[in-house]
Formats: C-alpha cells, sequence, structure tokens
C-alpha cells in the first residue's frame, strides 16, 4: 500500500553483500517483491556495530535526496542513532538481541 501512496521502500540489513540473494528470497516469502534499494553491509562497514552501520547507511539514503518517514526494525540499532525519520517503530524478536 505504502509504494501505491507513492513512498520509496529501503531496506539496511546488517546482512553481508554475499547473501544478497537469500535475503531477497527471504523478504519474497515475506511478500516484499518491490522496493527501492536494497542496502546491505559490504566489506568496508566489517567490524562497525549494528548503530554505527545503519546510521552511516541512512545518513546516506539522506544524502541521495530522500526523506526518512519511517523506520522500523527488530534491533534497537535499527531505530537508535541519527537520520532515524520522522517516526520509529521497534518491533518484537524475542529471539534474538543484537548489542
Amino acid at each position: 500500500k505504502l509504494i501505491t501512496l507513492g513512498f520509496k521502500i529501503v531496506f539496511i540489513s546488517g546482512t553481508s553483500e554475499s547473501q544478497r540473494d537469500v535475503r531477497v528470497a527471504n523478504l519474497n516469502r515475506a511478500g516484499y517483491y518491490k522496493w527501492e534499494k536494497l542496502i546491505l553491509k559490504e566489506e568496508a562497514d566489517r567490524g562497525t556495530t549494528a548503530q554505527v552501520y545503519k546510521t552511516k547507511k541512512r545518513t546516506a539514503v539522506e544524502a541521495a535526496g530522500y526523506r526518512i518517514l519511517g523506520n522500523m526494525g527488530d534491533q534497537w540499532s535499527d531505530i537508535t542513532g541519527t537520520h532515524v525519520g520522522n517516526r520509529t517503530f521497534k518491533l518484537p524478536n524475542p529471539m534474538f538481541y543484537i548489542s
């Protein structure tokens, strides 16, 4: 529905770029087939914390001319730091926590 309203969907994941095909398959299985960008962790980002990595990528998204209106994730690192957008939504995840 967001796409039909003109929103551009950008996914930022801590998944390694080498796992792109697996991540795309997972997104498809979850019902996601269209998005503007799928940003995955490159070798240069290795060793950075999740919060630093996500903040860096959100900053780059805004520098490319996008406005982040909504930001959601199952880890606090997804929605903390800077450039988090107008609204943040923390999804529950009882399986694991990234510190």
